[in-house]
């Protein structure tokens, strides 16, 4: 079993992976929640133009994603060049850039499943806190938000599940750079190009398929639990 042992270089794509997914995930997560809210109780012109903007990486090929990201992202993108000349902040070719581009991708899948449990919620009961005197964001905070948290959670792990699988608008945004943006489907990528890379990136994929599915299990169990508490309350 000594072939299944990662190498550094392995459980360093491994770390990366992770991290890349775990900031992705919880950086969308607000934004997520807010989009999400405005398509499933907004009523405001570009509502629709809106929905087809967060749907449209699910339909472009993630390399035109990528490109997309680089173009505007870039160190001489209109975006890129302000955040690099005001703030510091480089997103090309830097793992940072990773996580902006599986953010993205993974973005529609977190919207998608927060939204449905937004339209779930019955809106009379937001309208019976209405009329008591509380405004919106306090109805919001203690009448939707207790209810949603189970579509929350589906929405992080497709989220999380998404951004660790990413791989065309990442190395298209980033490249493939081994400790800085070289994420496991990179790795796996660049194993299967070399002689003799077949035990490696079989090593990368059965960690990948791994993490994925304890990520699936958790959403499993904390839905489930988020479901039972609600019945209690």
């Amino acid at each position: 079993m000594d072939w299944m042992a990662l190498s550094p270089e392995e459980w360093m794509a491994v770390r990366l992976s992770l991290k890349v997914a775990t900031v992705a995930t919880l950086v969308g997560l607000p934004f997520g929640i807010g989009v999400a809210l405005a398509l499933a109780r907004g009523r405001f012109w570009g509502q629709s133009l809106l929905n087809g903007l967060v749907l449209l990486p699910l339909i472009l090929p993630p390399v035109v994603t990528g490109y997309i990201l680089l173009i505007v992202f870039g160190q001489r993108g209109p975006v890129g060049s302000w955040l690099a000349h005001h703030f510091g902040i480089v997103f090309s070719f830097r793992w940072t850039g990773a996580a902006l581009a599986c953010g993205i991708m993974g973005f529609p899948l977190m919207v998608r499943a927060i939204r449905l449990a937004i339209e779930s919620v019955d809106a009379r009961l937001e309208e019976a806190a209405g009329t008591l005197g509380a405004n919106r964001v306090w109805v919001f905070a203690t009448i939707t938000l207790p209810l949603i948290i189970p579509g929350i959670l589906t929405g992080m792990i497709l989220c999380f599940a998404k951004a660790m699988g990413e791989f065309g608008a990442t190395i298209t945004f980033v490249s493939n750079i081994p400790g800085e943006t070289q994420t496991l489907p990179s790795a796996i990528y660049t194993f299967t190009q070399v002689p003799g890379g077949d035990q490696g990136a079989l090593r990368l994929t059965l960690v990948s398929v791994a993490i994925s599915m304890l990520a699936l299990f958790a959403s499993e169990v904390m839905a489930r639990s988020a479901h039972r508490r609600l019945e209690i309350e």
